[in-house]
């Protein structure tokens, strides 16, 4: 095979691919033996029916049809591995020569993903949440191990959150009570939400003695008719927590002495809020970046990754006995109502893509082959798969370029985290050693081979398929 590749108009290029005699002869014997297994000619045997008798049959050129229909494929695909082609949508194929006989010479017109820039890159400001818990979060923490021992007493005063009262409760539906929603002398804690938010709006600041009259929407959001609530306060009763020493600890905890227990409540807020943080960070810093990309983006890539969320939406569903149209009918969608909503998740998606691309190429970040090659180890450990057969698969298929740019952006998005200025709502520098995580992320690799994984699956669901043809 020979081919050249030369750039054409509305973002394509235009790969010339020549086939000579001998290969396309190959391909018309395949084509033949795949064909004479199918096809059933009295007086043969399956699959042992001579390629005259068989052409006769099916017609003179219907052996080389087929053959050009498989082999014009697999040629391309080789093209655009050698020539490293990023392509983003099914080439238009032109046959220029030899559609009848001999060699043959065709044309693949394809959409590649365009190259942007991100101006301002390397100015971004962001702001996040102090990954530092502050005082009020710690005591929280704290209180609710000392909630664990307190006790109620009754108050006099109006009730509030956390108060437990008692209450006689009637309530009713189109002017008949409702079961379950009718007793006497109930404990209740004002603010819990424990029935309908109604209740809670009601409870704070009143009184015992209260009498309180009110309409709710039914918790069931399919019913319309509104309940109807008449509640009695009859006592008011406040949480007394115990006071923090160091026996209290010491009985409900692993701790000797207070000091021990706040260190360590300290401790373990401030990892947990840093892991939130950093969360946010990411999130934050890549729709930054995001924004920066002003080109308009190639229909091809918004329609693919429109496809491969609402085909993610269908694979849980089925994971879980579920289907699209119940899904549908449970959140009162549409069908063209949830791909428009999964298209501007998706047109992010891409912006991002192409945003972290650019920064790549600015910032002149490559990729280690020795990166690449562990990386595909441990794709194979991942699947059982034999490593030397991911790394032939890898390069027949063209998933090292999809690898290595997974792994740029990747790159690319660490470039901005550790370059961009970052500040708390009150306008206060964050220092970087706050947001760094406290080792490698060993599962980002994971998530950024995600594509290759998948290819690699359905390699095998392939390989499957020609075991059973055969």
């Amino acid at each position: 095979m020979e081919s050249t590749l030369a750039q054409a108009d509305g973002g394509r290029v235009r790969i010339s691919i020549h086939l000579d005699r001998q290969e396309m002869e190959a391909a018309e014997e395949a084509a033949y033996r795949r064909i004479v297994r199918q096809v059933r000619l009295p007086g043969f045997r399956p699959g042992r029916a001579p390629r005259k008798v068989l052409e006769a049959r099916l017609g003179a050129g219907y052996i080389r049809a087929e053959a050009m229909q498989d082999a014009l494929g697999d040629y391309y695909q080789q093209a655009v591995v050698a020539h490293d082609v990023d392509v983003i949508a099914p080439p238009e194929i032109d046959i220029t020569a030899g559609r009848d006989e001999g060699a043959v010479s065709f044309e693949a017109l394809v959409e590649v993903r365009p190259e942007v820039t991100a101006d301002g890159y390397d100015a971004l400001t962001v702001e996040i949440p102090s990954p530092l818990p502050t005082d009020e979060e710690i005591n929280t923490r704290i209180d609710a191990l000392r909630a664990q021992f307190s006790e109620l007493e009754t108050v006099s005063r109006p009730a509030v959150d956390t108060d437990h009262v008692t209450i006689d409760v009637v309530g009713s539906q189109n002017g008949v009570e409702v079961e379950g929603l009718t007793v006497s002398d109930y404990t209740y804690e004002v603010g819990s939400g424990a029935v309908v938010p109604e209740i809670d709006e009601n409870l704070r600041g009143a009184k015992v003695g209260d009498i309180l009259e009110f309409n709710a929407r039914h918790p069931d959001e399919s019913i319309e008719d509104l309940l109807r609530f008449r509640i009695l306060v009859k006592e008011v009763q406040a949480r007394t927590l115990p006071e923090l020493d160091d026996d209290l600890v010491s009985a409900a905890s692993e701790f000797d002495t207070v000091v021990e227990f706040r260190d360590d409540v300290t401790e373990r807020l401030t990892e947990l809020k840093a892991a939130q943080v950093r969360m946010l960070f990411r999130e934050r810093v890549s729709e930054a970046v995001a924004h920066l990309v002003v080109a308009e983006l190639p229909e091809a890539l918004i329609v693919t990754e429109t496809d491969r969320r609402l085909g993610d939406i269908q694979q849980v569903l089925e994971n879980q006995n579920g289907t699209l149209e119940e899904y549908l009918a449970a959140t009162g969608q549409t069908g063209d109502e949830l791909r428009e909503q999964l298209r501007e998740a998706a047109e992010q998606s891409v912006r991002l893509d192409l945003a972290l691309r650019a920064v790549a190429d600015a910032e002149g970040l490559e990729v280690d082959d020795a990166d690449l090659q562990a990386e595909a180890d441990r794709t194979a450990e991942r699947l059982e798969l034999d490593p030397a057969e991911v790394r032939d698969r890898l390069g027949r298929s063209g998933g090292w370029s999809t690898l290595r740019a997974e792994r740029r952006k990747a790159m690319a998005l660490d470039w901005l985290m550790e370059n961009a200025a970052v500040n708390d709502p009150d306008g206060v520098a964050i220092a970087a050693e706050l947001l760094a995580p406290p080792q490698a992320d060993a599962g980002a690799a994971d998530t950024e081979s995600a594509d290759v994984v998948d290819r690699l699956e359905e390699w095998d669901e392939s390989d499957e398929s020609d075991e059973e043809a055969g």
